[in-house]
C-alpha cells in the first residue's frame, strides 16, 4: 500500500488470551469511529476484527498473534483490510483450508451461514460460525494464505465515499 494513499494504519503483535480480545475490540471500535462516521459500518468492522482475532488467538500454536488494520483512501471510498497472522498446527491449517473451500464453493453466503448455524447447534466445541458470519453479516471478502506454519487471514471491504467522509 502506498503511503500517500494510507488514511490510517496500525499493527499490534501480542501474546493475547481470549479475555484480551474484548479489550482490543473496544480499541478498534474507537479507531474505526474516527475513520468511519457510520455506526453500522463501525460495528461491522469491529465484529469482523473480533471474529478474526478470536480465531487467531484460539488456534495459535505459540500464543502470539499479529493484528493489522489498514485503511486506504482511494479518491472518495476507503478500502479496509483487517489481517491476522499466527503460527498454527497442521491440524488447524487443515480445518481452515476445509472451511474456506466450503465457503468459497457456496453460491449464497447467507444460505451458507444458515447451514453453519444449524451445525453449530450440535457442536460440542466452538461454533464454527466466524467465517460465515464475516461473509454474510459484514459482506466482506475473506481470504487466507499458509506459509509453512504461518496462517494469514485477510478480510477486505470498501467503504463508500458517502459513508467514509
Amino acid at each position: 500500500m502506498k503511503q500517500d494513499k494510507l488514511a490510517a494504519y496500525f499493527e499490534l503483535r501480542f501474546r493475547p488470551n481470549v479475555e484480551l480480545v474484548s479489550v482490543v475490540r473496544r480499541f478498534v471500535s474507537a479507531f474505526y469511529e474516527r475513520i468511519v462516521h457510520d455506526l453500522d459500518v463501525t460495528e461491522r468492522l469491529a465484529m469482523v476484527t473480533h471474529e478474526l482475532l478470536e480465531n487467531a488467538v484460539k488456534y495459535s500454536s505459540d500464543g502470539e498473534t499479529l493484528l493489522s488494520i489498514e485503511v486506504e483512501q482511494v479518491g472518495g471510498p476507503r478500502n479496509v483490510l483487517v489481517r491476522t497472522k499466527n503460527r498454527t498446527t497442521a491440524e488447524n491449517r487443515k480445518i481452515v483450508t476445509e472451511a474456506f473451500n466450503e465457503a468459497n464453493a457456496a453460491k449464497d453466503t447467507f444460505s451458507h451461514y444458515q447451514e453453519l448455524m444449524k451445525r453449530a447447534s450440535t457442536r460440542t466445541e466452538g461454533s464454527g460460525l466466524g467465517l460465515g458470519r464475516i461473509r454474510a453479516e459484514a459482506d466482506m471478502s475473506v481470504a487466507y494464505a499458509i506459509d509453512g506454519e504461518e496462517l494469514t487471514v485477510d478480510a477486505r471491504t470498501t467503504i463508500p465515499a458517502a459513508v467514509a467522509s
